[in-house]
C-alpha cells in the first residue's frame, strides 16, 4: 500500500500520486485547453465560471476552492459567485456567459438530449465555433479533474 493510500487509511488513494503519469497528461491538457480558450477569446472569468457551475453540479469541494480563488483572483466578484448556482433567474450575467454556462451544465449531465440540444442552439447565437468548442474542452477537462478530486478525497486546506 502506498503512503498516500495509509495516510487515508487505507479506504483512498490519490489517484493523481498514484498514477502521476496519468495525471500529468490531464495536466497538459487543461493547459492546451486553456490555450485553446485564450485564442478563442474566451477571458478567464468566463473560463472560471465554467469550471465553477462545473464543480458545482459535480460537488467537488477541492475543484470548488481551487477555482473560486482563481475566479477572484481575476476580477469576478462575490455577488456573482454567490449566484452562481442560480444563474438563470439572475440578469447579472451576459448572453455569452449565459451561453456558456449552459453549454457547461449540458457537457456535465450529457444524459437529457433535448436539454444538450437547447444549450448547443442558444450557444450557436452568440459563441462562434472556437468559442463553443472551447467551451466544451473547459467542461470536459473540469469534469475530469472533479472526478479525480472526488474519487481521490482531495481536501479544502486552510491557505
Amino acid at each position: 500500500m502506498s503512503d498516500v493510500a495509509q495516510a487515508l487509511g487505507g479506504r483512498r488513494i490519490y489517484l493523481d500520486k498514484q498514477s502521476p503519469a496519468a495525471y500529468q497528461a490531464l495536466v497538459r491538457t487543461a493547459d492546451a485547453v486553456r490555450a485553446t480558450a485564450a485564442e478563442a477569446g474566451l477571458d478567464r472569468i468566463l473560463v472560471e465560471l465554467v469550471n465553477l457551475r462545473v464543480s458545482q453540479i459535480n460537488g467537488c469541494a477541492s475543484c470548488l476552492d481551487v477555482h473560486t480563488r482563481a475566479a477572484l483572483r481575476a476580477g469576478e466578484t462575490t455577488r456573482r459567485l454567490g449566484v452562481l448556482p442560480a444563474w438563470r433567474d439572475t440578469e447579472l450575467f451576459t448572453p455569452r456567459e449565459r451561453a456558456a454556462l449552459a453549454l457547461a451544465e449540458a457537457t456535465t449531465d450529457p444524459a437529457d438530449a433535448r436539454a444538450q440540444e437547447r444549450a448547443y442552439d442558444e450557444a450557436r447565437e452568440v459563441l462562434d465555433d472556437d468559442e463553443l468548442s472551447a467551451v466544451v474542452w473547459v467542461a470536459i477537462t473540469i469534469n475530469a479533474f472533479n472526478r479525480v478530486s472526488i474519487l481521490s478525497k482531495h481536501p479544502v486546506r486552510e491557505v
